[in-house]
């Protein structure tokens, strides 16, 4: 969960308080899904969140994993470099 958090917190910097304003959002939904990035609005933003809820909640499982993963080979990269 805490991953999803991480990045939503880091795609909406600046935005937090109105995510469907920040480009990177806009950028990532136009990406995924085709739509123009410029066309993108609050209601439009939501109504692809809604839609793809199920998606997007493997994308953020996903994207925990492999911050799992980041994590894992910094630990291993710590102990070697105490040896």
């Amino acid at each position: 969960m805490m991953g999803a958090v991480r990045f939503l917190w880091n795609i909406t910097r600046g935005h937090r308080l109105r995510p469907w304003r920040s480009e990177l959002l806009k950028w990532r939904i136009e990406t995924y899904s085709g739509i123009p990035a410029e066309t993108l609005d609050r209601r439009a933003v939501m109504d692809f969140l809604w839609h793809e809820r199920k998606g997007l909640k493997r994308f953020l499982a996903w994207t925990n994993e492999m911050d799992g993963y980041r994590r894992q080979a910094i630990r291993a990269q710590h102990h070697q470099e105490q040896r």
